[in-house]
């Protein structure tokens, strides 16, 4: 007997060794917490442990269990139907009773640490006659306008939303249950009671009850409000800038955004707290302008009309704005009693500025047409002649359409008005030897290529037909009957159209049918030439099958083009002429120096300039622009 008695003592020393060490056991200690836990009989009271925190360890990954224990005795606390529940950090007394009070520790342990912490239940009896809790918060309503009070529980809800367990909060002023919307009251959510006007009335408590279903026990918790009116008021306050906009800034440039915040109010209110700018978040606490986002102190100014309160106001500011600022909600919160309303923006980089770069881009594109029409009408048949050189397979090779000449030269011929030895020599001389020899056009030329005995008419209408342009080569005195005009023009223009052929033979006797110009000389209308013009201006103007090229060979001047026929001034008007004489003139400035010297070496006497021959001279680029292509594409 007396051995079995000492081997059951010393199991019982065992049990309560195990217990000891597990309750001493070497564990971060995180002693008391300063906030207590208060409550009476037959409540439920809720102690939770706060080490299950990511300021403590990560559990939301690495495992971990806590245990419960009594203080006093050191036992662990465990599951007791009706009266304890234990929920991991949470420690559940479903039907408090006054030995209930004391401190209770909580030990949390992982594979790598130990933490223990300790919490204090209060538990008191209700005071005699009174209806609520025997502790009570004070919350300050105002007097004259609508305001709120606002349950204290909110961490029961909180833990009982995480169960999902339903709960409902009823209000009672003193013994007497609150209705909704009845006597000035109002359940604004389930922890808020709206009081309609504030009067002194409302001056007393107010208790919240919650219940709800935990454990198998239908339980409640209640807490008493003393609601202290107060003359003085400030209302929630009112964020109204900023307000949700989109703000475009230009990057690098500094920026600047205001919070203006107004509380509507007797006097300043001392229940807010703070203003502060957000980011992402994060606070942007500093206020120093050195740092490149920084804010401003906060500002205050009371406003007496047309509504009575307080304006507040801190800028955000930045020195530089980045690519990092943008695309990014900055807030403005303010921090109070009443709550934490708060309103933001947000900041986006200005759109391209797309005129200047279209402006660039059209004016670029202006200047460059102009430079490309320019250059164009500046060199326009030397850019011709040089595609027609590289590209010739675009063009139709012109051998294939039935047409023996590549142009017909029509000029004065001997006798006739206009006539003279340089027109005549250009004619069976200069073009052959530059368009035919130099470039291979082949020409038919009146004067060298005309069948003897033919018939003007039928050898006229045949060339032309044959040929793919006519050269119509003239002077001024080509298409005049008067001598002053031929005079005038030959004598401005270096006497390039004198008069010279003094063996003319005149094949009628018909007065009518010549000129005199002086005593010794008759000179006759060419009748070939005019039957040229004439088949050539008809098919010009009327048929469109022939294209003329006017090749003028001095100076035309207004007086004397007023004498032309009407059809060739059309004509030269529409597609202009070849001018010999500016070939001669361009030559005549480049070597002015030679001609003075010889003019010196010839006592004073008139040297004309040999014409240039080759065919890169401008005059005869521009005959070669005029002349038929020599394509290789065949039809």
């Amino acid at each position: 007997m007396g051995l079995r008695s000492a081997v059951g003592s010393l199991v019982i020393f065992f049990q309560l060794y195990g217990i000891c060490t597990g309750f001493e056991e070497n564990c971060t200690n995180y002693k008391t917490q300063f906030e207590r836990v208060f409550s009476v009989p037959g409540d439920v009271a809720m102690l939770n442990s706060t080490v299950v925190s990511p300021d403590v360890f990560d559990f939301t990954s690495v495992p971990y269990n806590i245990t419960w224990y009594h203080s006093k005795t050191g036992q662990e606390i465990s599951n007791q139907t009706g009266q304890i529940l234990v929920q991991m950090e949470t420690l559940w007394f479903l039907n408090v009773t006054l030995e209930d009070s004391g401190e209770y520790v909580s030990i949390l342990r992982t594979p790598f640490q130990c933490c223990r912490q300790a919490t204090e239940l209060v538990v008191e009896l209700p005071i005699p006659g009174e209806c609520g809790r025997p502790r009570k918060a004070v919350q300050m309503i105002s007097k004259g306008v609508s305001d709120t009070l606002s349950c204290p529980l909110k961490d029961y809800i909180k833990k009982l939303d995480r169960y999902n367990i339903p709960s409902s909060i009823k209000w009672y002023t003193g013994c007497e249950l609150i209705e909704d919307e009845k006597d000035g009251y109002n359940y604004r959510d389930r922890t808020t009671l709206m009081i309609n006007m504030v009067d002194a009335q409302h001056d007393r408590f107010h208790t919240c009850t919650l219940t709800f279903s935990l454990g198998g026990i239908n339980g409640s918790v209640s807490e008493t409000i003393d609601a202290d009116v107060s003359d003085v008021y400030s209302m929630v306050p009112q964020v109204l800038e900023p307000a949700g906009e989109i703000i475009k800034a230009q990057m690098g440039l500094n920026f600047t955004k205001r919070c203006r915040v107004f509380v509507p109010g007797t006097e300043m209110p001392s229940i807010v707290w703070f203003i502060v700018w957000l980011a992402r978040g994060d606070f942007i606490s500093t206020t120093h302008p050195s740092d490149r986002v920084y804010t401003s102190e906060p500002s205050m100014w009371v406003q007496n009309a047309p509504k009575k309160g307080i304006w507040l106001e801190r800028l955000l500011m930045f020195t530089k704005l980045k690519e990092e600022d943008f695309y990014v909600n900055y807030t403005c919160r303010v921090y109070s009693s009443r709550g934490f309303p708060e309103g933001y923006f947000t900041l986006l980089p200005t759109d391209p500025d797309i005129i200047v770069p279209v402006g660039s881009v059209f004016g670029a594109v202006t200047v460059l047409f102009i430079i490309s029409v320019i250059i164009y009408y500046l060199f326009k048949v030397d850019i011709v002649l040089w595609f027609r050189r590289v590209f010739p397979v675009l063009y139709t090779n012109k051998d294939l359409d039935g047409k023996l000449y590549d142009a017909y030269v029509a000029y004065p011929q001997p006798c006739a008005i206009g006539y003279s030895e340089q027109v005549e020599t250009f004619a069976l001389h200069t073009l052959p030897e530059v368009l035919e020899k130099a470039c291979g056009y082949k020409l038919f030329i009146a004067g060298r290529d005309c069948l003897p005995g033919q018939a003007i008419v039928d050898s006229v209408e045949e060339n032309i037909q044959a040929s793919r342009r006519l050269l119509l080569v003239y002077t001024a005195s080509t298409f005049t009957s008067k001598r002053q005009t031929t005079s005038t023009s030959s004598n401005n223009n270096n006497n390039l159209s004198k008069n010279s052929n003094d063996n003319c033979q005149s094949n009628t006797g018909d007065s009518n049918s010549s000129t005199s110009f002086d005593g010794d000389e008759e000179v006759h209308p060419d009748t070939r030439q005019q039957l040229e013009c004439v088949a050539a201006m008809h098919r010009v103007l009327l048929e469109g099958t022939l294209k003329v090229v006017l090749v003028e060979l001095e100076e035309i001047t207004p007086a004397q083009l007023d004498l032309f026929p009407e059809s060739v001034r059309h004509l030269r008007k529409k597609q202009g002429a070849v001018c010999w004489w500016k070939n001669l003139r361009t030559r005549r400035k480049r070597k002015t120096c030679m001609k003075r010297k010889e003019e010196e070496e010839t006592g004073g006497q008139d040297i004309q300039l040999s014409p240039s021959l080759s065919p890169s001279a401008r005059f005869w680029k521009e005959m070669r622009y005029y002349m038929p292509v020599r394509g290789k594409r065949a039809v």
